[in-house]
């Protein structure tokens, strides 16, 4: 899985070959995002296996997000075995410009200076 920041949203990848796209699950709640799949494992009975690396099964990750994410406008897309998820951002968490106010009649104070006889 990977996870990076790009303008204002977060972009996680996970790597999910095999996995029937009807067995991926994303969801979110109270501040954590959860993915969830499922895996199959071959069946070729006639097949000796050398080496079996690719784990079958159920799968599960979890992400705890943080307050500044807009938990309702996640979107998820699986394409060629690879899950993206689009975080975005909340309003309130994104970086702003705060105008600086100039004061635009300053006024200066006058003194006079008495003469003392």
């Amino acid at each position: 899985m990977d996870l990076c920041k790009i303008g204002d949203h977060y972009v996680l990848t996970a790597d999910l070959p095999g996995v029937d796209p009807g067995s991926v699950d994303v969801n979110v709640d109270n501040g954590t995002l959860t993915i969830s799949a499922h895996r199959t494992a071959r069946s070729e009975e006639s097949a000796q296996w050398l080496t079996n690396e690719r784990f079958f099964g159920n799968f599960r990750r979890q992400l705890s997000l943080g307050d500044g994410i807009d938990s309702s406008a996640i979107s998820a897309t699986y394409e060629n075995g690879v899950l993206t998820v689009t975080i975005p951002m909340a309003e309130r968490a994104r970086p702003r410009k705060i105008e600086v106010a100039h004061g635009a009649d300053r006024k200066s104070i006058e003194t006079t200076t008495v003469d003392a006889d």
